[in-house]
């Protein structure tokens, strides 16, 4: 039998947070198939060879609970069986999302003889006693069926798969939270509610550990700090304290069925998150006027993630799906606090294929994945198919630097031409690359020092100006440019930038994925990735 050492699992490298995969370091570059995409297997059959040309290493796959236990206490496990093996068979790994109690808020993927009996599994309530298709947190009912289901699901994974590891991580559950209102309102979930808050959190608060940018910590100091008393006196009236009420009860209710899955496979588990307008203000007030219940109520947020890790903690990560614009911003609300940045949606257009670079390069992400990876057609034009190919070219490099501030990541658009990153003693002045015919609208790309003086970079449509840190007369000059390839973890040199292509020789140039009127041969030939190698002169 395998030891749990041998199966997939995180581990630190530095201030990283890495996946270990057969042993070794493993970086996901993934898609995630659409929703209904994985209820037939005829259906997938002649998509999978289409997921490797667009230079995947995994793919992310529901499991609907409906189909996995269609009568209760009998699992087919058919669907999943052909799921590992058609993405063995294309050297692909896997990253299963449970669709159970809840997908995207509600309870839609639960078996017919969950949604037929309202009396054994309870449904959550908004104001006047209207039920919502939203199996309550607080019925045990469901989550003890969940459990017994996905603790099934992963006792069936271990079985077939512990010792290949195809299936290298599992989401629990999707996108939680309470839809319509800011939280249940059934009679058991408001007896809660005027209960007492659980001792667990406020010894948290006291700790002085509490997220200091997240509700939990505010709402309790705004409200003086009580160390006892029910959910309004300790954190106040409003939406707010709704959404850590209901925060609390996703979470515990996500953490026991993690527990029994996690008891019968210990694979890496995450949650992943809807969110929420970016910033929430007093009252869970938020830019745009959207409030909880029109999100999720209760889902994995920043602003509630504090409360997520105090009661769920098997799970390893929170995940957001990144479909808004600030991206840079989400990321950077989500790395922290221990916990490793893993992306399991976002866009899967032209935009996105700038944006892969940028949660790898900065936050030494587990992983990137664009959505609805099945309805996109490879090509040689693709641009999403061009960046996987030079993460992949790269992720040996970048997971051998990780953790130890050797890379940094960028997107650059019209709104932000240019960004100045410190890496290794020196000032870089990252640019949309304007030069010699070019005319970028968007960037995207990472750096890595590799050597004091020696950089690898990877993207499109960027350039970059060197300068030494700190005030100084000595100037940072480009020795050489070098394009190429990386072939089976060996660097194979191409071109030689210089001049025009070096921006006069000053400008390490990212040619973007094409020419503005798409003629230009330069752009079609370019590699995306060269090795920069800097002197200093006096």
């Amino acid at each position: 039998m395998q030891s749990p050492s041998n199966f997939p699992h995180l581990r630190k490298q530095g201030t990283a947070t890495q996946l270990i995969v057969k042993g070794q370091p493993y970086l996901v570059l993934g898609g995630e198939l659409h929703n209904s995409s994985t209820s037939s297997a005829e259906f997938l059959a002649p998509l999978w060879p289409k997921l490797r040309q667009l230079n995947l290493n995994t793919v992310l796959a529901a499991v609907s609970w409906e189909l996995l236990e269609p009568e209760e206490g009998h699992f087919d496990f058919s669907l999943v069986d052909s799921l590992i093996s058609s993405a063995r068979a294309h050297d692909l790994k896997l990253i299963l999302l449970w669709f159970g109690t809840w997908k995207n808020g509600l309870s839609n993927y639960v078996p017919t003889w969950v949604k037929r009996d309202s009396d054994r599994f309870a449904r959550a309530k908004t104001t006047g006693d209207i039920p919502l298709e939203i199996v309550s947190t607080f019925s045990i009912n469901a989550r003890e069926a969940d459990a017994k289901a996905f603790a099934g699901l992963m006792q069936h994974l271990r079985e077939c798969d512990g010792e290949k590891n195809t299936v290298i991580m599992a989401q629990v559950e999707n996108e939680v939270g309470i839809l319509g209102d800011s939280r249940d309102r059934s009679s058991t979930a408001m007896d809660a509610y005027s209960s007492d808050v659980p001792p667990k959190l406020i010894q948290y608060l006291l700790d002085g550990t509490a997220d200091k940018n997240g509700d939990l910590s505010r709402l309790w100091r705004e409200n003086g700090s009580k160390t006892e008393g029910n959910w309004s006196t300790v954190f106040g009236e409003g939406t707010a304290t709704d959404e850590l009420f209901m925060a609390w009860q996703y979470a515990s209710y996500i953490e026991h069925v993690a527990a029994a899955g996690r008891a019968e496979y210990p694979l890496p588990l995450f949650a992943n998150a809807w969110l929420s307008s970016l910033d929430s203000g007093p009252g869970g007030v938020a830019s745009g006027g959207q409030r909880p219940g029109e999100w999720p109520s209760g889902g994995p947020l920043p602003h509630t993630m504090d409360v997520w890790q105090i009661a769920a903690p098997t799970l390893d990560l929170l995940a957001p799906d990144i479909y808004q614009p600030q991206f840079t911003e989400w990321c950077r609300r989500y790395a922290r606090r221990e916990n490793p940045l893993f992306i399991p949606e976002m866009h899967w257009n032209d935009l996105a294929a700038t944006q892969l670079f940028y949660p790898i390069g900065e936050h030494d992400c587990v992983g990137v994945s664009p959505f609805a990876i099945d309805s996109i057609e490879p090509g040689e034009s693709n641009r999403i198919q061009k960046s996987f190919h030079l993460l992949k070219q790269l992720a040996p490099t970048i997971l051998g630097l990780q953790g130890f501030g050797k890379s940094v990541g960028f997107i650059l658009n019209q709104e932000t031409p240019n960004v100045r990153r410190e890496l290794g003693g020196y000032e870089l002045r990252i640019m949309l690359d304007e030069a010699f015919g070019q005319d970028a609208k968007q960037a995207g790309g990472l750096i890595l020092q590799i050597d004091n003086d020696t950089f690898i970079g990877a993207g499109f449509g960027f350039q970059v100006a060197f300068s030494l840190s700190g005030e100084t007369k000595i100037r940072a000059g480009i020795e050489s440019i070098e394009e190429g390839r990386f072939k089976d973890g060996e660097w194979t040199p191409g071109r030689r930038l210089n001049g025009d292509e070096a921006g006069r020789g000053v400008h390490w140039r990212f040619l973007d994925f094409e020419s503005p009127d798409g003629a230009l041969l330069a752009n079609k030939q370019a590699t995306g990735i060269s090795i920069c190698r800097l002197y200093r002169y006096w």
